[in-house]
């Protein structure tokens, strides 16, 4: 059993909904990743992903967008992110770490060593937001052999189809996003969820969990009681940016606490 379906495992004995959150490496400053990190655990966050900057960030909004690009400007690239997590694992390693990012860091270092390198760090996943889960068979085999979960996405617009190549092929959860668009816009509709994971759970027996639109306790809440998880990233980012460098680490940590708060109510 993967590490991180240890945890969904664990939680579902406690009868809680798993809280991910999302922070980009190296923002705001190179130095503010791994304190940031040990502040979602402090929180109450049950699995990280940490983004991978890159240039084009397709599926972000401007937010992650930003952040992105605070990152790049630091010089943080893959190689960096790598180091994080090996540096995060010598005092934490039991919280599941998801690498989130885009194909061409991926591909630019191979990924037969993207693979070692994840599993010398002490990394547990991977989400590729522009791998399809049809091209990607032999990668998805490789991460498995490796014992780490390949997560793929699904969206309001997905087939069937689509939604049994994911059962086929992802590991960990899947990551249902809630709204057509971007990271950051919009409001969930609750029902409309609800209605979508039914039908997504006629194939994918993973836990799935669901993002983009989670901005409060009470929104989390709301989706907790239809989905085995709730992901924050843009809100975080804000709360990042609002901050600055010297209060990021403590008001992100704040901001976790009551999303985990509402969600153990």
């Amino acid at each position: 059993m993967s590490n991180i379906a240890a945890t969904f495992s664990a939680l579902k004995a406690q009868n809680k909904t798993a809280l991910v959150t999302f922070i980009t490496a190296g923002d705001p400053g190179r130095e503010s990743t791994v304190p940031l990190m040990h502040a979602l655990v402090a929180g109450g966050a049950d699995i990280i992903e940490l983004g991978v900057p890159f240039s084009d960030p397709m599926a972000e909004g401007p937010v992650i967008q930003r952040a992105c690009e605070r990152a790049l400007a630091n010089g943080v690239g893959i190689k960096d992110v790598f180091a994080y997590v090996a540096e995060f694992r010598k005092t934490n390693q039991t919280t599941p770490v998801v690498l989130m990012g885009y194909a061409n860091p991926i591909e630019r270092i191979g990924t037969a060593e993207f693979i070692a390198r994840s599993v010398a760090v002490g990394a547990d996943g991977a989400i590729v937001v522009d791998y399809p889960p049809e091209e990607c068979e032999a990668f998805a085999a490789a991460m498995r052999a490796a014992e780490l979960d390949l997560i793929f996405l699904l969206a309001p617009t997905s087939t069937e189809q689509r939604i049994e190549q994911v059962a086929k092929v992802g590991g960990g959860f899947s990551y249902y996003v809630s709204l057509k668009g971007v990271t950051g816009a919009g409001n969930i509709d609750v029902v409309d969820v609800a209605n979508r994971l039914q039908a997504i759970r006629k194939h994918v027996k993973l836990p799935v969990g669901v993002g983009f639109g989670i901005r409060d306790g009470a929104t989390a809440r709301a989706v907790a009681e239809v989905a085995d998880a709730v992901v924050i990233g843009s809100r975080i980012i804000q709360e990042i940016e609002t901050a600055g460098k010297d209060g990021a680490v403590a008001a992100v940590q704040a901001f976790t606490t009551t999303i985990r708060t509402a969600l153990d109510a």
